[in-house]
């Protein structure tokens, strides 16, 4: 495939440059705005330093003639149909050989040799799977930004929430989180992973479809045994809601359903005995919030989620011990689910009873 063409015949085979160590792959639908106002940065600051490819979800607005004509050394792909945030992404690195990939979202801006310091984190450490960026709001730089700030963490009841940003709060960055560390999960948003690991572990969930499918991804290596970091030294600035809007109820349908299935596939039995009920109830009060705050169509979004997979519980269960197989199948050390990055407490409690907003609270 020549860079700036597009694949026209996309199950033809796998693209194999030579030597290649980091391909940034940009997933697109339909975002030529976002492609016009953000891949020169990423081209800019990837350059000598990665290959840039955009996977393009069958769209419809000639996103793809644009780089072809603008950015002859972006190299294309194109997806026969809109596979979502999950199938896009393991239809495109299938087919993208590369040692490390990173998954960027189309909204977001980097900076120069962004990519140094997530090279560095990986090679430093033959247990690290995955490392993210620290996450800035593009419209609100100085804050951390909500789909990852500086590190994705979760509590006993299953809740991710992040380092700078506790629900809906974000924090100002005023260098509290510019420590390298471990975290539960890395945002999808801007996501630096081992090629090898993510297809060995089945990519991500394609059941998922969108949202949350990164927080299963990070879990499932960690219950393999490997880490998952965070790299301050590397920052991108993100715009957030790019496909959907935080205030769509499709999107807060798909955060409820994913939630309950990714807890369904990665809880053993016996703690899903306690918290699946327990979340149940705690969702359906937050619905209820949704529906006295005058939100009856997310209300409405919230419970159709929760209790959609009510239906499929099975389902997931039987989802859980094949994932367990390729968990198995990649195992270097033990379970890692409830190491650092694990917060042994309820988020809930701390952020709505006793009032904290900042994770440096906790």
């Amino acid at each position: 495939m020549k860079a700036g063409m597009k694949d026209s015949e996309p199950d033809s085979g796998v693209a194999r440059p030579s030597r290649v160590r980091v391909a940034v792959v940009i997933l697109n639908w339909n975002g030529l705005p976002f492609l016009e106002k953000f891949l020169p940065s990423v081209v800019e600051g990837s350059a000598d330093l990665a290959q840039v490819w955009v996977a393009d979800n069958a769209s419809s607005d000639k996103s793809l003639d644009f780089v072809a004509e603008h950015f002859p050394q972006v190299r294309l792909l194109s997806i026969p149909r809109n596979m979502g945030f999950a199938g896009g992404y393991n239809y495109a690195l299938e087919r993208i050989s590369a040692e490390f990939v990173v998954l960027l979202n189309q909204d977001v801006s980097v900076t120069k040799d962004w990519l140094r310091p997530l090279m560095a984190a990986l090679d430093a450490d033959p247990q690290a799977a995955a490392v993210q960026p620290k996450l800035r709001a593009f419209d609100q730089p100085e804050y951390f930004e909500y789909a990852g700030a500086a590190g994705g963490m979760m509590d006993a009841l299953g809740y991710p929430f992040c380092r700078g940003r506790i629900f809906d709060h974000c924090e100002k960055d005023q260098g509290q989180y510019d420590d390298p560390c471990e975290i539960f999960w890395a945002s999808g948003a801007a996501l630096f992973i081992r090629r090898e690991l993510y297809l060995g572990i089945g990519g991500l969930d394609e059941d998922f479809f969108a949202h949350m499918e990164e927080i299963d991804l990070c879990w499932r290596l960690r219950k393999a045994g490997y880490k998952i970091l965070y790299a301050p030294d590397s920052v991108v600035w993100h715009v957030g809601g790019g496909s959907l809007d935080r205030d769509n109820p499709r999107k807060l349908f798909l955060n409820f359903r994913n939630n309950s299935r990714m807890l369904i596939k990665n809880s053993s039995a016996s703690r899903l005995l306690w918290l699946y009920p327990l979340r149940m109830a705690l969702d359906s009060i937050a619905a209820l919030h949704e529906w006295l705050n005058g939100k009856p169509a997310m209300a409405k979004a919230a419970l159709e989620g929760k209790y959609h997979t009510v239906w499929y519980f099975f389902y997931w269960r039987k989802k859980a011990v094949q994932s367990r197989i390729k968990e198995n199948s990649l195992r270097i050390a033990a379970d890692r689910s409830k190491a650092r990055g694990f917060f042994s407490g309820s988020i809930v409690w701390q952020h709505f009873v006793r009032g904290v907003k900042r994770y440096s609270d906790l």
